[in-house]
């Protein structure tokens, strides 16, 4: 059952009920409205259609059904980054939300597939960056590279791997990608493996910078892994005590991206160079 949160425009009238069923079958709801539609009569001036942009609860599962104008123009759709192939697209008023939107007590997370996370390294405007702070990661102590470097001092890496070819691609179009890793003194082992490997994702563009943990945490840096997306989306890593990735969670909260930005200017400010970090690190090896 639907419960209406709130509206904007004109009144929901008589066929408020039927509209909600439709518009939570994801079905656009009556284009073509007549003037003598009672939706369109209260609150919109002599003369001028109206649309009724409303929120909608649904309160078997919580689902917030938002009514509104459909967006059809093709450029404008396409500048919808996340929209699916089953997605619809509505325009309302910034007010209907601010003012009518659900208020959590505590912000819930939302977490993505790893199938979307790597889309955002694809579809990403301008850069991509990421703080890295753990000692160490499972996932590089499965990776045959790690056994080789362990074995010989050296990673090696397959160029034509989809990781290279895609950050080739995009920093070739002038975007940026970059990182700062939290190194400890002296460094772990999987951190030395990555001091080495980081040569090579520097050939295909990557900025990797580094920064002892010591100063890290002199500059109030917090512990958590992330990548930020043109400033305005963060994705958020959460490992177990094994190192093992658990969850991607994305953020795009403007005050909490805010602060993860402010993290990564503090960062990048303190950071240098991978190559200038390798020779102070030389001696310790």
């Amino acid at each position: 059952m639907l419960k209406c949160s709130g509206h904007a425009g004109s009144h929901v009238g008589a066929h408020a009920s039927q509209f909600d069923e439709l518009q939570l079958r994801g079905r656009e709801v009556n284009p073509q409205r007549r003037e003598d539609d009672p939706d369109l009569g209260q609150g919109c001036p002599q003369g001028l259609r109206c649309r009724v942009r409303v929120l909608h609860t649904d309160e078997g599962t919580g689902e917030i059904i938002v009514q509104g104008t459909p967006v059809t123009d093709p450029e404008d759709l396409a500048q919808l980054r996340h929209l699916g192939p089953d997605d619809a697209a509505v325009a309302v008023p910034r007010e209907l939300l601010v003012n009518w939107g659900p208020k959590e007590r505590e912000r819930v997370p939302e977490i993505v597939d790893r199938d979307t996370f790597r889309r955002l390294f694809q579809t990403f405007e301008h850069t991509a960056w990421r703080l890295e702070t753990r000692r160490g990661y499972a996932s590089d102590r499965q990776d045959p590279d790690f056994q080789a470097f362990l074995a010989t001092g050296s990673s090696l890496c397959d160029p034509d791997e989809p990781w290279f070819i895609n950050i080739k691609a995009q920093t070739d179009a002038g975007k940026t990608v970059g990182r700062v890793r939290v190194a400890d003194n002296p460094p772990t082992t999987e951190q030395l493996f990555l001091l080495d490997y980081a040569r090579h994702n520097a050939a295909v563009g990557e900025d990797i910078r580094y920064l002892w943990r010591a100063d890290a945490e002199r500059a109030a840096l917090p512990a958590e892994d992330f990548w930020i997306f043109d400033s305005r989306l963060v994705a958020l890593l959460h490992f177990d005590d094994d190192d093992n990735l658990l969850n991607i969670e994305l953020i795009t909260e403007p005050a909490e991206v805010v602060r993860y930005c402010i993290v990564r200017d503090a960062a990048m400010h303190r950071a240098v160079p991978r190559d200038e970090f390798a020779v102070q690190v030389a001696p310790s090896e």
